[in-house]
């Protein structure tokens, strides 16, 4: 298994992932491109064939006092292919992200989970916090 960054060449890997059907492709693909310094596609391959794919939105928070860059990391779209779960392919993908967000020094990384996949992020090094709420819009 080879974990990476993605890009141009993966975009249509990564939009089946996602379960973006090929009328959608090329949306995608401007997608992808306007944003290629803010969200970091990382896919997993075996034998040539991307298996798994995971997202890192890099944003900037407001400057403090002596600190006038702050930025952060959100992982996003965690998905590796049915038949290949199980296999640590989530985790060398988490670990990837990780290491490029220690690389870029930012000061966090959140992950907004479903509920089936909070043990895996609590043991990819996630833990709780106490301090991030969440607002939702009323359903009606």
């Amino acid at each position: 298994m080879i974990v990476r960054r993605a890009g141009v060449a993966d975009v249509a890997a990564l939009a089946e992932l996602r379960g973006i059907d090929g009328d959608q492709l090329e949306p995608f693909a401007a997608w992808m491109a306007a944003r290629a310094e803010t969200y970091l596609p990382f896919a997993a391959e075996i034998d040539g064939r991307v298996v798994g794919a995971a997202w890192l939105l890099v944003a900037e928070r407001v400057p403090g006092n002596g600190s006038p860059e702050r930025w952060y990391g959100d992982v996003q779209s965690v998905m590796v292919r049915e038949e290949h779960r199980g296999r640590g392919i989530g985790g060398a993908l988490m670990a990837a992200i990780l290491a490029e967000a220690r690389k870029r020094g930012l000061l966090h990384v959140t992950v907004h989970s479903g509920r089936r996949a909070v043990d895996f992020y609590l043991r990819n090094g996630f833990s709780h916090h106490r301090q991030l709420l969440l607002w939702e819009p009323d359903a009606s």
